[in-house]
């Protein structure tokens, strides 16, 4: 795979956070329950060995399942994270391309909840699950 290439589909996430502003460009490809995120690392996303970092990792995944799950509906949707776990499968490489997908994902009155998994090609390197609140009217 050709690490510097941003694939086929993917544009510039239009949603942002100043979080988000530092650690893209965000890439998505996809909206709702389809949505999909991706990110070229580079060497603002290592770690001191010289692999990406488990917290972008962890944000990925957390912004990756919060959107989905938020504009999944019309008007989008508020949510909180109120837990999060991820299990770390394997190293990223900087230059590499990280895809998030969601996995699954079930919403109620007050509780939504969501997984996703984490690649780089067909490697699975993490794996999360959260449960949001969602806010009172």
């Amino acid at each position: 795979m050709n690490t510097t290439a941003i694939p086929e589909g993917f544009t510039p996430f239009t949603r942002s956070s100043p979080l988000l502003d530092l650690l893209g460009p965000i890439y998505a490809r996809g909206q709702g329950l389809h949505l999909e995120l991706g990110l070229l690392t580079d060497s603002r996303h290592a770690n001191g060995r010289g692999t990406l970092h488990g917290g972008v990792l962890a944000t990925l995944a957390d912004v990756g399942m919060g959107y989905a799950m938020a504009f999944s509906s019309d008007p989008p949707q508020p949510l909180i994270t109120a837990s999060m776990t991820l299990d770390y499968l394997g190293a990223v490489q900087i230059n590499e391309w990280l895809e998030v997908r969601l996995e699954h994902s079930r919403k109620g009155r007050q509780l939504a909840f969501a997984g996703v998994s984490l690649h780089v090609g067909e490697r699975t390197v993490a794996r999360a699950s959260a449960v949001f609140a969602v806010p009172l009217s």
